[in-house]
């Protein structure tokens, strides 16, 4: 997959795809009906996602002087990783700009998806709104497709026996340590994926060497113990591996930045600097205070232990 950053001038070969726009966070199976009708549409031409970084309720934010609660389900490495697996060609990360934002519908159907880019077919939910002040939507796209020379499919949202499928969802089954319902409308677990960092080494000290990995900008699960499944993305440790995470804020040790420390287990080696993507496959307990460090290390050992029994039958 290629990605593809400007489309100003962009060589014939990136020219003239099958598109299915959206911002695609957690690439949940709204995101995946919405990419098998782009490719259904793709005969013959790239199959292309357009995407924006940053984030245009990033942007926004930003422009109105407001902070914003982490809502990223990935980041933009993560959400490429996926889009690739999922067989994208071509990954259009816009920028969104001041100029982007101030673009008419129409313009930005004549500027970035006919001039800029020559689309053969976009695909969209049935929700997209796009132009300043989010006046177009799915059927003002289709009739400037009429006219501009291009296709549009609306993909109709998805409901799941847990609820509709939308990132804000998500978000919620999340935030309620209720990851398994996560994973029924992403179509996959969710992952936090990132570098491994260095840490206060505590979880050596207590038998329990951690990789740690930042959440920082990332949308906060409930904060606690997980059953996870970890892929090692590059180094000398590549693979996947059974373990248990705590996430949040470890209150027995002071005032800390949220963090995401895994225990992989029956491990052995030195993490610091690869990638790993880590799966929450289910919540365990909530994160606690304890009275004594040899009552955390108890617990710490019926978590795994528990952590073990799920993950033996995933």
């Amino acid at each position: 997959m290629r990605i593809i950053r400007d489309t100003s001038f962009l060589p014939p070969d990136d020219r003239g795809a099958a598109v299915a726009i959206g911002n695609f966070d957690g690439v949940h199976l709204g995101h995946q009906a919405v990419l098998k009708q782009t490719s259904s549409a793709a005969a013959g031409v790239p199959l292309g996602v357009m995407t924006f970084e940053p984030h245009p309720r990033e942007f926004f934010a930003r422009q109105h002087g407001k902070t914003l609660d982490p809502f990223r389900l990935m980041n933009a490495d993560a959400k490429a990783r996926r889009l690739s697996k999922l067989g994208v060609d071509r990954l259009y990360e816009i920028s969104f700009t001041t100029a982007l934002a101030e673009l008419s519908d129409r313009d930005f159907a004549r500027q970035i998806l006919v001039d800029g880019m020559g689309v053969s077919h976009v695909v969209v939910g049935a929700d997209f709104r796009f132009g300043k002040g989010r006046t177009g939507d799915a059927k003002t796209l289709a009739a400037y497709g009429a006219e501009m020379g291009f296709g549009v499919t609306i993909s109709d949202m998805i409901s799941t026996p847990v609820g509709e499928v939308s990132s804000t969802n998500i978000r919620a089954a999340l935030t309620e340590g209720r990851p398994q319902d996560a994973a029924a409308m992403l179509g996959h677990w969710h992952r936090i994926e990132g570098e491994v960092i260095r840490g206060d080494q505590r979880g050596r000290e207590l038998g329990y060497p951690t990789a740690n990995v930042s959440i920082d900008g990332l949308h906060q699960p409930m904060f606690g113990v997980y059953a996870i499944k970890v892929d090692v993305l590059d180094g000398a440790h590549v693979g996947t591996y059974d373990g248990a995470a705590s996430i949040g804020v470890r209150p027995m040790f002071g005032v800390n930045t949220p963090n995401c420390e895994n225990f992989l287990f029956d491990f052995q080696g030195d993490l610091y600097g690869s990638r790993i993507s880590v799966a929450l496959v289910e919540f365990l307990r909530g994160e606690e205070n304890f009275d004594s460090l040899d009552a955390l290390i108890t617990q710490m050992g019926a978590d795994c232990i528990k952590a073990r029994e799920i993950l033996s039958d995933v």
